[in-house]
């Protein structure tokens, strides 16, 4: 099992982001076979981890297009 940890600045967290955020976890789960994920966010700071199956889940995860428009949108 791999474990992937993010580090973000929380920024606005409307409904959109809401409704993305659930999209891509859907996503992780059911295509990349995340097996877990928890984000903590305290102050202005998120922290996320992750739990795969193979590196190359992590690998086809951060290639994913929708996972890479949903980057963007949250930059």
């Amino acid at each position: 099992m791999f474990a992937v940890i993010f580090k973000a600045k929380v920024g606005i967290q409307d409904s959109q982001y809401s409704e993305t955020v659930g999209v891509m976890r859907d996503l992780a789960f059911s295509k990349y076979n995340c097996q877990d994920f928890v984000a903590v966010t305290e102050g202005g700071q998120e922290i996320a981890i992750s739990h795969w199956l193979s590196e190359t889940d992590i690998k086809n995860w951060h290639q994913d297009a929708q996972h890479a428009v949903a980057q963007k949108l949250g930059r």
